[in-house]
């Protein structure tokens, strides 16, 4: 028996009369929480929701009070305990709600809905991505996630070749469905560029600058902007560039090779972290004298200094304020766009390197134990264990309900198993070096990515069965619908559909868990923003179905 036999009553008919089952309407939602004024389901099913904060007297689209749930992105969501009506095995099923997020934020995203068992790691993960801190970029900026898992193995990566003749991939950055990265390149003729990759081919867009690497990426109002440094390759025990240009510059990047001047941050000549922060960009120097800065449009940057004279290098923004990890001493500060706060010591670290949003928690790598600390609010931090017996710990990113880390000096690449890391591949056999890293991370069509150095290739690999929408969702309200339906999993946003995951056998794939529903909260962060009329289905809605949804009047 097929899934859709499962799911739907047989059209029997005798000569020319049918059954009454061939007229009967599609089946309902399994659950329907309209998350106005109460978490009750709405559907036949009785799968009632615990409110855990959620602000339930919210307005809705249409202005009114106590039309939508309220969502902080500190700690409230909604629980829906496990029922037979929830667990959709192998079987097909929607996702449909609206959902409203700020244009400027001082927090991520977060998790729409999930049902996944991190243990077994069986389940689905739906969420918006907005990840930061990635070492030196802002790697995702509001892109839709949705993927299911059973607990496959992990497959092989594919190597997506050497770009250029980079000796490493500084950064990268998701931007309008494609992916852009960064490389480093050290002869002295050569110069640091950017290709962008729309999941087939490599297209070259240029140098921004004369420098050796393009270090940084952010996108901000709308546009991609890329940092630019002389690197020190000393630092990765490389031979030294001979390029003797200096970087410390920001571009804008207007398509094609088409780069435009945006400024020069004061006494800098690399730059270690781009990011977005309540409507502003922010920048600072990878090298001394530590700097921060914050953009003023044109070619006008504005210091905002840095604690105590400390350098800030990778930067992530995290319940309402900047996290900055430094490279003078193993520690963490945070700015709240006045001033800074010294988070304290890591024990046993002598530099801090990359952030990560995990179940609401903040993490932060290290050298040289290559270990991952979880902060405990003021100066509290506890170790989250070590990556194999490597030294260093560099990106962060959480992917379809798990988070992956990069190391040194082996370029590994680790999975989180609370708490414990699992290895899950080696990125770079360059021979006789004496440090190879996975130094940045993105989520690109669905796949986690990977750049590496000495070898200066892109690798990615697929775990469990994903797909994401790689172009910034609106702010203010919009409809989302996740759907698993056969052998592919599909996004759409306002009705439309706008990603497609890759075909798959729909027999790997049984998701049964006795985890809870949660509504605003999942593997990434709790959510962040309003919700309203919230609504699963045990079948796979169809492209008209959801249309329907989606120019529904507000009730």
């Amino acid at each position: 028996m097929t899934v859709r036999q499962k799911l739907f009553p047989a059209i029997l008919c005798v000569s020319s009369f049918c059954t009454a089952s061939a007229l009967a309407d599609p089946p309902g939602p399994v659950g329907h929480w309209k998350l106005s004024g109460d978490v009750a389901d709405h559907s036949e099913h009785e799968n009632h929701g615990t409110n855990r904060g959620v602000d339930l007297k919210a307005s809705g689209r249409d202005g009114k009070a106590e039309t939508a749930g309220g969502f902080d992105g500190r700690k409230s969501f909604v629980e829906v305990a496990d029922s037979p009506s929830l667990d959709f095995a192998g079987n097909d099923f929607s996702i449909g709600m609206w959902v409203n997020t700020a244009a400027e934020l001082d927090d991520v995203l977060g998790d729409l809905v999930s049902k996944y068992d991190p243990v077994s790691r069986r389940g689905f993960n739906f969420s918006i991505q907005n990840y930061s801190g990635v070492t030196s970029s802002q790697a995702n900026d509001r892109h839709l996630h949705f993927g299911i898992d059973n607990g496959s193995p992990v497959g092989q990566w594919t190597d997506h070749g050497q770009l250029g003749n980079a000796v490493m991939i500084f950064g990268m950055a998701v931007y309008q469905g494609q992916l852009f990265a960064g490389t480093c390149e050290a002869g002295p003729a050569q110069s640091g560029r950017v290709f962008r990759y729309d999941g087939k081919t490599w297209t070259d867009c240029g140098s921004p600058d004369k420098c050796n690497a393009v270090s940084a990426f952010a996108v901000y109002d709308g546009k991609l902007y890329a940092g630019v440094s002389k690197y020190r390759l000393g630092g990765s025990s490389l031979e030294e560039s001979e390029n003797p240009n200096l970087g410390g510059k920001v571009y804008r990047y207007d398509g094609d090779d088409r780069w435009t001047y945006c400024g020069t941050l004061p006494e800098t000549e690399a730059i270690n972290g781009l990011v977005v922060y309540r409507g502003q960009l922010y920048a600072g120097s990878l090298y001394a004298p530590a700097g921060f800065f914050r953009y003023e449009g044109g070619t006008e940057w504005t210091s905002c200094g840095t604690p105590d004279g400390k350098r800030v290098e990778s930067l992530k923004v995290y319940n309402g304020a900047i996290f900055a990890s430094g490279y003078d001493e193993g520690a963490v500060y945070r700015y709240d766009g006045e001033r800074w706060e010294h988070l304290g010591i890591l024990e046993g670290a002598n530099q801090t390197y990359g952030f990560a949003t995990h179940r609401g928690d903040l993490y932060v790598s290290e050298w040289p134990n290559a270990k991952v600390f979880r902060w405990g609010g003021g100066k509290n931090w506890f170790a989250a264990g070590q990556l194999g017996e490597e030294l260093e710990t560099m990106p962060l990113m959480v992917y379809n309900g798990k988070m992956y880390g990069g190391t040194l000096p082996l370029a590994e690449v680790y999975r989180f198993d609370d708490p414990n890391w699992t290895q899950v591949g080696r990125l770079d056999h360059t021979p006789d070096v004496r440090y190879r890293r996975t130094w940045t991370m993105a989520v690109f069509q669905g796949r986690l990515f990977a750049g590496t150095l000495p070898s200066g290739r892109v690798h990615s690999i697929e775990i469990g069965r994903n797909v994401s929408c790689d172009h910034a969702l609106p702010s203010g309200w919009v409809h989302l619908t996740a759907v698993r339906d056969g052998k592919q999993l599909r996004l759409h946003v306002n009705g439309k559909q706008v990603a497609t995951s890759a075909v798959y056998n729909e027999d790997d794939f049984n998701i049964s868990n006795d985890r809870p529903l949660q509504i605003g909260f999942g593997a990434h962060d709790y959510f962040n923003g309003k919700m309203s009329d919230l609504r699963v289905y045990n079948r796979a809605l169809t492209n008209d179905e959801i249309e329907q949804l989606a120019n529904t009047e507000s009730p």
